[in-house]
């Protein structure tokens, strides 16, 4: 009877036992469950916040979209529109086209008559570039040469320039003249000589000499007036050029132009200082000027 007693007591004891490493092993589970579940709410609730985040963006961007949608629509319509007018354009150049197909054999005849017209004037365009290129060389080369040979006279009593397609000397009247007189100085001949000798080498340029003066009036017993004086001071190179340096006088003009041409103002002391000068300009013959185009167009 005491073992049994004391088996029934063993029995209950190892029963409580059991419970309780039962129970400790559930709370561990509630445990490790509940820290688990908390840390799936937090995650769950930051996923959240981004997903509304993301939402307000997104329906920004659609806002944005939509005009950018509605703006490309414009477009396309415009592109239709203008590719519908392209089309109508060219049905109707191709109904032109085959109108203008049937040419008559007059019309076709005189289509290339006038090509032909247009190839020529195209060639004699050509040619008289060539020509005046040739022209434009020439006078750089004359240039070079005159300055190279007055290069030990002061500049401000000789320049040399090509303008208007022609080559001009323009000697002051202090280095030509005296004072209101047509009398040609001794140390100007100098001047003339060495131009004399360029314009000699070049017997296919014609010399033109004109005189000019500044606004001041003048008048004594040789000289009547401006025009006078201008006239009689080219007249005076022309005849050195001519009689002293052999220059022929068929290749010589000379005129005077008073006044009426200045290089500056006449209101100041050197504005009438520069416009009282002589200008030799040298030009090319015309009939050998046009003779050399019609040796370009052969």
């Amino acid at each position: 009877m005491k073992k049994i007693f004391f088996l029934a007591a063993s029995i209950a004891m190892m029963s409580s036992c059991v419970s309780k490493k039962k129970l400790a092993e559930s709370q561990a589970e509630y445990s490790a469950f509940k820290a688990s579940s908390e840390n799936t709410l937090a995650k769950a609730r930051t996923e959240l916040r981004d997903c509304e985040t993301s939402k307000i963006a997104l329906e920004s961007d659609l806002k944005s979209k939509s005009g950018d949608i509605e703006s490309k629509a414009k477009q396309i319509k415009a592109l239709e529109d203008q590719i519908e007018y392209l089309k109508k354009t060219n049905t109707n150049l191709l109904d032109r086209m085959s109108d203008l197909s049937i040419v008559s054999k007059a019309g076709a005849e005189s289509i290339k008559k006038s090509l032909e017209t247009l190839n020529d004037q195209s060639k004699y365009i050509k040619d008289l570039n060539s020509s005046v290129q040739r022209k434009d060389s020439l006078n750089l080369a004359l240039v070079m040469t005159l300055k190279r040979s007055l290069s030990d006279i002061n500049d401000d009593d000789v320049t040399v320039e090509v303008k208007k397609g022609v080559v001009y000397i323009s000697i002051s009247d202090k280095m030509l003249f005296q004072s209101g007189s047509a009398l040609i100085n001794q140390r100007a001949e100098v001047v003339l000589e060495k131009v004399s000798k360029v314009v000699n080498d070049h017997k296919e340029l014609d010399i033109l000499v004109e005189g000019h003066t500044d606004n001041v009036p003048i008048s004594t017993g040789c000289i009547a007036d401006n025009w006078d004086l201008s006239a009689k001071r080219a007249t005076s190179v022309v005849r050195l050029l001519q009689t002293k340096f052999g220059v022929a006088p068929e290749r010589m003009t000379a005129g005077g132009r008073s006044e009426y041409v200045p290089k500056e103002a006449n209101a100041t002391d050197a504005g009438r200082k520069l416009n009282r000068r002589t200008e030799i300009i040298v030009t090319p013959k015309l009939d050998q000027f046009f003779q050399m185009l019609a040796n370009g167009q052969k």
